[in-house]
Order: C-alpha cells, then structure tokens, then sequence
C-alpha cells in the first residue's frame, strides 16, 4: 500500500503547490500579488491563507512522501523539533487567518457603507500580524514544553510525522502541564471558532432582510466558498484536539490528520477560485496575455 499511498500524496501536494504559488499565472498568491484588480482585503486574506496552506503542508508532506519509499522511516530529535514547530506555528496561524475572512466578509454584507474605513489598508495588516504572531506564541510555547519532556521508552512514533498527541503518548514525563496548554491554545483557537460563528449569524440574519433575490444569490455566492473552507478544515482539528491524551485513538487520528495537512490545502485554491468569478476572469485575461505575448 505504500507505493498507492506515495503516488496519491504526491499528486495531492503537487497539486497544492500548483495551486498555490509555483506555476505563474496560475497560483493563486502569484496570480493575486500581479492583477491589481485583486488588491481587495478579500484577495489580501486569500493570499495570506494559501502562503500559510502552503507553509504547514510543506512542512509535513516531503518528509512523509521519503516515509513511504524508505524502509528504515527515521527523523531526529532535532529534525522531528523543526518540523513540528513549522506545523504548529502555520496550522494556528490559519485559524485567525480564517477568522480574518470571516470578519471581513461580515463587514462587506452587514456594513458595506463603512466597509473602506473598517477594512482599511491598516487594519487588514494588523489583522494578519495578528494571526502569524499567535501561531509564533504558539509554535514557541507547544515547541518548547513538548521537546523538554523526557523520552526515555520507545522511540516509535505511531504516525505519519512530529505530531503533538503521538509525542505527548511516548513521553515518560508527566505531561499534565503540556495538556492544559494544548487545551488552553484550543480554547484561544475556539474563541476564533466562535468569531465566524457569529460573524456569520450576522450575515444570515442580513442576507434574510435582503429584498433582491439577485442581492441574495450574490451575498450567499461570496460567502458559500469561506464557509466551505472553514467546515472542512475545522473538521477534523476539532475532532483531534481538545481531548485528554488518553482518549486518543493514533491509528484512526493520523488518517484525520492528514486530511487537514494534505488534503485540504489541496483543495483550498480550487475553492476559492473556481467558485469566484473575479479570480477566475483574472486568469483568464492573465492567460490571453501570456497567449498574445507567445504569438508575437
């Protein structure tokens, strides 16, 4: 099965990678960063979100692809220490990221008349140093508990790469300390939940009132891709983390984690781009260009 794994993970991050950044013209923060007319807050955030989608599978996905073609699967203490403080910082990181969007996307329907003063240049900024500064506290402070414990039984990870509840499993420390962080940074995570859970109860409630139904069938189309990216990526982080470390299940956990660390980011940029027409005209003219440009 290693072989089938490996062919399917490739073309999974490949496509991330393709989907994202690499290929110009067609990666979403290339294509973003070069069309002016996606110098919006929405296309700010949706960079930011595919640079942070990119950076956690980055993270994970090399280094468990040699894993499926390697007989001997081994990290090291300093490797498996890197790499998970990347996940980390970059997987939280997101979590606020997509908060950000909810929050702007709350401001564009609920108020659209201050829309220019509330989601200025400044506070869209603020909000994203905001997001990576607490995925760094958290990259710190989970990296720095974890990697202090002792690990002095079996150095066998049950799973597919530096993880938190796997660690935490094989430590022989108590680990007590450890878990009311993890459950604390949850919390702080929760609370971000909690923001676009209300941000769009408001933005329901404002699409109801709406008169139009051409008003309606737009607000809902500008929303629908958010809500979808959200739903699938708090899925699973949910399901993994606010638990004691006893109640986990590793071999039923990893298959939940990589379908947040691969799978999602793969589908994010086909989210947010094939369902937006702005993305979608943007590619378009940016390929008549590149057409225009071979002909001459």
């Amino acid at each position: 099965m290693q072989i089938i794994f490996f062919v399917v993970f490739l073309i999974a991050y490949l496509v991330n990678v393709v989907g994202n950044v690499v290929i110009p013209d067609v990666g979403m923060i290339i294509l973003i960063i070069t069309d002016t007319q996606l110098h919006t807050p929405m296309y700010f955030f949706l960079c930011n979100l595919s640079f942070v989608d990119l950076g956690y599978s980055s993270a994970i996905a090399p280094g468990m692809l040699a894993d499926f073609l390697t007989k001997h699967k081994v990290i090291s203490f300093s490797s498996c220490a890197t790499q998970f403080a990347f996940f980390v910082g970059f997987v939280d990181a997101e979590c606020y990221v997509l908060a950000a969007m909810a929050y702007d996307r709350f401001v564009a329907i609920c108020q659209p008349l201050r829309y220019s003063t509330l989601m200025s240049k400044r506070v869209c900024l603020a909000l994203m140093l905001g997001s990576y500064l607490a995925g760094l506290v958290s990259l710190v402070a989970h990296t720095t508990l974890t990697f202090s414990l002792s690990y002095c039984g079996s150095n066998i990870i049950n799973h597919f790469f530096c993880e938190i509840p796997p660690l935490l499993a094989l430590s022989c420390s108590d680990t007590y300390i450890s878990e009311i962080l993890l459950f604390s940074l949850c919390g702080f995570i929760e609370f971000s939940t909690i923001l676009i859970f209300i941000s769009y109860t408001f933005i329901l409630i404002a699409i109801i009132r709406m008169r139009s139904a051409e008003g309606r069938l737009k607000a809902f189309s500008t929303c629908g891709s958010h809500l979808t990216g959200v739903t699938l990526f708090y899925g699973p982080v949910m399901f993994m983390y606010p638990r004691p470390t006893s109640s986990y299940s590793l071999d039923q956990e990893k298959w939940a984690s990589v379908f947040y660390t691969i799978i999602i980011p793969m589908l994010n940029p086909w989210i947010y781009s094939l369902r937006n027409k702005d993305v979608k005209a943007a590619f378009k003219k940016l390929i008549r260009k590149n057409l225009n440009n071979n002909t001459k």
